[in-house]
């Protein structure tokens, strides 16, 4: 599994190379990410493990774009893979206040010829004044489970001097896949604080990461010994790094 894994990670990272360094259009790049765990809103996607990450983005003139982006993850069973297909609209109604608007598509794969589907779409609506942002995300079938869910965000990212910033993000998961005791879940408030910096071509991130406000998924307060770390929420050290193609020439 982990061999057909690093295989498909392999592909898609020289795949979004290639093209991103053969297109010299601006409006089209790449960005590959290695970082010490997938977190998805304060929930681990692959165990609390190294996370390998790729994308290939288009953007027109016009506001429009798209993009691929692709990530391992483990959720305790066949699927290892998530492949996520994002359009959408942004644009300026001040100088200082921009919106976007558009909607990502989940798509998780497997070894297996037949693995379970959690295959879901969301859509999204967001304005960023300056150094601040928010954005609120929903899906009609989060997950495929059949209940709707939103996310609530808010983001800020302020310069602190010698190339820093100063990086914070809260979060808030609610609808009814999160008040379903099927579940065995609720809503929850997830946060983030950290600080980033580039290096030459490379960027930075170092942050902490929470979403223990889920205590029935993090392992330090569920009161019950955890076997893994699959979809875990307790708090961890996170860092990453990242660089875009095409590389400037400067």
């Amino acid at each position: 599994m982990k061999r057909a894994m690093h295989s498909k990670l392999a592909g898609l990272g020289a795949v979004v190379i290639a093209l991103a360094a053969g297109i010299a259009q601006a409006e089209v790049s790449s960005t590959i990410t290695i970082a010490s765990d997938y977190d998805f809103r304060g929930i681990t996607q692959n165990a609390r493990s190294a996370a390998y990450q790729a994308s290939l983005d288009w953007s027109g003139e016009s506001g429009l774009y798209a993009g691929l982006w692709g990530s391992n993850i483990d959720f305790g069973d066949d699927l290892n893979f998530e492949v996520d297909l994002i359009a959408g609209y942004g644009g300026s109604i001040t100088e200082e206040l921009a919106y976007d608007v558009g909607g990502t598509y989940y798509k998780y794969l497997g070894d297996t010829t037949d693995p379970v589907s959690v295959d879901y779409y969301e859509l999204y609506a967001g304005l960023s004044y300056e150094a601040v942002s928010g954005k609120v995300w929903f899906s009609p079938d989060f997950g495929n489970s059949g209940d709707s869910a939103w996310y609530a965000e808010a983001n800020g990212d302020f310069p602190v001097g010698a190339g820093v910033n100063f990086v914070v993000h809260a979060g808030y998961n609610g609808g009814d896949y999160w008040k379903n005791d099927d579940n065995g879940l609720r809503e929850f408030f997830d946060y983030s604080v950290g600080v980033t910096r580039s290096f030459g071509k490379f960027d930075f991130a170092l942050k902490y990461i929470d979403g223990s406000d889920l205590k029935e998924a993090d392992c330090s307060r569920s009161g019950v010994e955890c076997t893994n770390d699959v979809f875990s929420s307790e708090g961890k050290i996170f860092v990453s790094v990242a660089t875009t193609f095409p590389w400037s020439k400067d």
